[in-house]
C-alpha cells in the first residue's frame, strides 16, 4: 500500500519536483539525478518512517542535499565542484529556509507554499527566444509536462532519435548561455506569451485526452496545467491568458461525465449533464465575457466561447449549433487549420444535415489532411452512420480503430462499429 502511494506522488508530483530541483541546482541532468535519487530515498525510508506530511518538499529537501554530497565526492577529482557545491549549499539554505540561518535538516524543509512558481518559471526558460519554435515546445513537453520523448516525437511527426537530439541541444544551449531560470520581465513576458500558452494548453490537451496507454486521460496533467494557468493569469492578465484559463475549465468541467465505468469515453450528447461542474462553468463563461469585452482576443477566446455554449446547453438537443458554426467561422479566419476546419464540418452536421457536414469531411481528407488523424475518420463514420451508409460507416471505423492510440478510445470505436447494422447476405448464401 505505501509502495502504491509513492507511485502515486510521483506520478502527480515528479514533475514539480523537478522544476524545483532545477530552479535550486541550475542544472536539468543534475535535477533529474537528483529527483531519481529523492525517490529511491522515499521508496526506502517511507515505508519505515511513514509518509512525511509534506511529501512533494520532503522529496525537494532531499533531493538537493544528495546533489550536493555528490557534488563534494566529486570535487575530489575536481576542485572547482567543491566550491559550487559550497555555493549551492547557501543558496540553497535561504531558498528552504527563507531567513538566512542553518536549520536542521530533520526539523525544517521546504514548505510547498514556498516554491509555487517554478513550473511556471521553467516554462519560460524553456520557451527563451533563444531556443529555437520547435525546441521550445519540445523541451517543455519533456521537462515541465514530463512527456516521453516517443510521445513528443509523434506529436511532431519526426523520429524519437530525431526529438531526443533536439532536446539535448536546447538543454545544453540553456546551460552554455546561462540562460536563467526565472520569470521575465513584464515586457519579454509578455513577448513570450503565446509560445507559453501554447505549451500550457498542449499539457491540458495531454492530460484531457491521453494520446496513449491504457487511460483516457491523465489528470495530474490536466490540474497542473490549470493551476499554471491561474498563476499565468495572476502574473499577466492578458485576455488570451484569461480565455485559456476559461477554455481550460470549461473543458475540466464535463471531467466526471466524460468517461463510463469502465473508462471508455462518454460522447457529448450521451454524458450525463447533471455530474458536470457548475462552478467551473460559471468560472468559464465569466472568464470567457470578460476577454470578448476587451475586443484584443484570438483564438484561445474563441475556442473558449464554442466551450461555454456547450457548457450552458441545458441538454443536447437545446445546444446553439448556429452560434458555434458561426464561431468556427470567425475562428477558421483567425487561425486557420484542418482541425479546425474538422470541427466546423461536425458543427455544420448539427446545424443542417450530416449529409453536409460529411462533404465538408470528405474534401479535408481528400486532400490529404487529417488523414492519419483518428478523429477524422471517426466524425466521418459517425456521420456515415446517420446516413444509414453502413459500409462507408465500417470502414471509416476501421481506420480510426487503427490510429487510435488509447484502449478506451479502441474499446469505444469497436463497440460502436459493432453496433451498426450487419452486412446482408447475398441472396443464395
Amino acid at each position: 500500500m505505501k509502495g502504491l502511494c509513492i507511485e502515486e506522488i510521483y506520478r502527480a508530483e515528479s514533475r514539480r519536483v523537478l522544476a524545483t530541483l532545477i530552479h535550486l541546482l541550475g542544472d536539468f541532468d543534475r535535477a533529474e539525478e537528483a529527483m531519481h535519487d529523492a525517490f529511491a530515498a522515499a521508496v526506502e525510508q517511507w515505508p519505515h518512517d511513514g509518509m512525511p506530511a509534506h511529501p512533494r518538499a520532503w522529496l525537494v529537501s532531499t533531493g538537493r542535499f544528495k546533489a550536493i554530497d555528490k557534488l563534494r565526492r566529486r570535487s575530489r577529482i575536481d576542485a572547482s565542484l567543491a566550491e559550487f557545491a559550497w555555493q549551492l549549499e547557501q543558496e540553497t539554505i535561504d531558498v528552504a529556509d527563507g531567513d538566512g540561518e542553518r536549520t536542521p535538516d530533520n526539523e525544517r524543509i521546504p514548505d510547498d507554499e514556498r516554491i509555487p512558481d517554478d513550473r511556471l518559471r521553467l516554462i519560460f526558460t524553456c520557451c527563451h527566444p533563444a531556443l529555437p519554435p520547435d525546441a521550445q515546445i519540445a523541451l517543455t513537453l519533456r521537462e515541465v509536462c514530463g512527456l516521453t520523448t516517443e510521445e513528443i516525437a509523434r506529436a511532431f511527426l519526426t523520429t524519437a532519435p530525431t526529438m531526443a537530439k533536439r532536446i539535448v541541444r536546447a538543454k545544453a544551449k540553456i546551460r552554455d548561455e546561462r540562460i536563467p531560470y526565472a520569470l521575465p520581465s513584464p515586457t519579454d513576458m509578455a513577448e513570450r506569451l503565446d509560445v507559453v500558452l501554447q505549451v500550457i494548453y498542449l499539457m491540458f490537451t495531454e492530460g484531457y485526452a491521453a494520446s496513449s496507454g491504457e487511460s483516457l486521460t491523465r489528470p495530474a496533467l490536466t490540474g497542473e496545467a490549470i493551476r499554471l494557468g491561474r498563476l499565468l493569469v495572476e502574473l499577466l492578465p492578458e485576455p488570451e491568458a484569461q480565455a485559456l484559463l476559461a477554455l481550460m475549465v470549461l473543458q475540466e468541467s464535463r471531467s466526471n461525465a466524460r468517461t463510463s465505468p469502465q473508462g471508455e469515453p462518454v460522447s457529448l450528447d450521451d454524458q450525463d449533464r447533471s455530474l458536470w461542474n457548475r462552478d467551473l462553468i460559471e468560472e468559464g463563461v465569466a472568464l470567457v465575457e470578460h476577454s470578448l469585452k476587451s475586443r484584443r482576443f484570438g483564438p484561445y477566446t474563441l475556442q473558449a466561447a464554442i466551450a461555454a455554449v456547450h457548457a450552458e446547453a441545458p441538454s443536447a438537443a437545446a445546444t446553439d449549433w448556429t452560434q458555434i458554426v458561426g464561431l468556427y467561422d470567425v475562428l477558421q479566419r483567425a487561425s486557420p487549420s484542418p482541425v479546425v476546419e474538422l470541427n466546423r464540418a461536425v458543427a455544420v452536421a448539427m446545424r443542417d444535415t450530416p449529409a453536409a457536414g460529411l462533404a465538408l469531411i470528405d474534401a479535408i481528407l481528400a486532400r490529404g489532411d487529417l488523414e492519419d488523424y483518428y478523429l477524422a475518420h471517426a466524425a466521418r463514420a459517425d456521420l456515415c452512420r446517420r446516413l444509414w451508409r453502413t459500409g462507408e460507416a465500417r470502414a471509416s471505423y476501421a481506420k480510426a480503430i487503427r490510429l487510435a492510440r488509447t484502449e478506451p478510445v479502441r474499446r469505444f470505436l469497436v463497440k460502436r462499429s459493432n453496433a451498426l447494422a450487419p452486412r446482408l447476405e447475398p441472396e443464395g448464401a
